[in-house]
């Protein structure tokens, strides 16, 4: 029997400690994993989404709000600003480009964005099958969400009013699908896109009272077009010169009633929000994975004493002192490949799941056939922490005296 056949046979002697142990180990590199995995792919989601733009202009309100709705399409507006407002702002020398967004309506939890011709080269998108929007009430889908819905040009959709799902229809106002956008891996695959003018039309028979105003639904949803003043919900700006970044938002915040907001400084301000939880759990995870590693030793060191007679057997037998270290060794380390192993696929099941759920919400798609950056060096530091903690029972195991305790016995 080898080292390994016999470590077994010793760890399946003592099952119900044995799936205890492995399992507390388990469960902290599975919270680190799922940790690592949800953090990288929204610090990359959010740099992908934002980096095409430098500054959204809009309604007074929380800046990071503005950033959420217009920029990765996840939360409600703060309101609209005047499209003749916005002009001085889109033709200022060192903007060089201006792209209209116009808010208020979605498909099946979609947004529907009223915008133009330049919101696919600010994502460097290109239409996959069929053509770009040209007239009022065309629209081009996102990939994602043409494969949900099963989309192609010449289909119908119909909005409904308002960001959710459950908004009541435009039935009246169907909306022609003319493209389907190519996959690029950013926010615009889970958009529909159609000209402002074709929100202007949709919403141009809503007066403040009508079913804009209607409870639930958001101030930001009121129809951008009341009383003839054209409105739009943001603007999306690229710079010409980098000087702008200084420049033009305090330009924006000290003499217009608008307001203007970095995508960049916000995404940064969400990660740090979200990452005390996400440190708090992590502390968590590593206490877990400590007490996972003193029940190792400890289970390991009582089991020495409970087979030393066993391992006194197995020198006068012949055993040598490094084969009984090894054989310690040996049950502390299946320990720890059993519970890394289960952790990570826990782990990475865990991401999957929460994935495939928003998924269905139309949210940030999140993967667990992925592989984290740190997840290599959690694994490093779980073994060599592991292995560190097993090598006293090993040493122990090295150093006992057959003689002495058989004499014992």
């Amino acid at each position: 029997m080898t080292t390994l056949h016999l470590a077994l046979a010793y760890l399946a002697a003592r099952p119900l400690a044995t799936l205890l142990h492995v399992l507390m180990l388990a469960l902290g590199v599975a919270t680190l994993a799922f940790l690592m995995l949800f953090t990288s792919q929204a610090e990359e989601r959010l740099a992908r989404d934002a980096k095409p733009v430098d500054l959204v202009v809009g309604a007074k309100g929380s800046p990071l709000q503005l950033i959420l709705s217009t920029v990765f399409h996840v939360d409600v507006p703060n309101g609209n600003i005047g499209l003749e407002e916005s002009k001085p702002i889109s033709r200022h020398p060192m903007v060089a480009s201006a792209t209209p967004v116009a808010l208020g309506d979605s498909y099946r939890g979609h947004r529907i964005v009223g915008t133009d011709e330049s919101f696919l080269a600010l994502y460097d998108a290109k239409v996959g099958a069929g053509r770009a929007f040209k007239d009022e009430m065309e629209v081009v889908v996102g990939s994602e969400v043409a494969r949900r819905h099963q989309l192609a040009p010449g289909a119908k959709i119909i909005g409904s009013h308002g960001l959710a799902q459950s908004g009541p229809g435009h039935d009246d106002d169907p909306f022609e699908v003319v493209g389907v956008l190519a996959p690029t891996g950013t926010v615009i695959d889970r958009l529909v896109l159609t000209p402002v003018e074709s929100v202007w039309h949709v919403h141009e028979h809503h007066g403040p009272k009508g079913d804009a105003t209607a409870p639930g639904i958001a101030p930001a949803m009121r129809p951008p077009s009341q009383g003839g003043r054209l409105e739009i919900t943001a603007l999306l700006i690229k710079y010409r010169t980098p000087i702008a970044a200084a420049q033009l938002p305090r330009l924006v915040n000290a003499s217009t009633a608008m307001q203007a907001a970095s995508p960049a400084y916000e995404s940064a301000r969400l990660l740090d929000l979200v990452g005390v939880g996400v440190q708090t759990l992590q502390w968590f995870a590593a206490v877990m994975m400590a007490s996972a590693a003193l029940s190792v030793f400890v289970a390991l060191t009582s089991a020495l004493q409970e087979r030393r007679y066993d391992l006194a057997l197995l020198r006068t037998l012949g055993a040598r002192p490094l084969g009984l270290a090894a054989l310690t060794l040996a049950e502390g380390v299946t320990l720890l490949v059993a519970g890394v192993i289960l952790g990570l696929a826990l782990g990475h099941g865990a991401a999957h799941a929460l994935g495939l759920w928003l998924a269905q919400s139309g949210s940030w798609p999140l993967s667990g056939f992925a592989w984290a950056p740190g997840e290599a060096i959690l694994v490093a530091v779980v073994f060599a922490g592991g292995i560190a903690t097993c090598l006293v029972p090993a040493v122990q195991a090295y150093l006992s005296d057959p003689a002495s305790l058989l004499a014992k016995r």
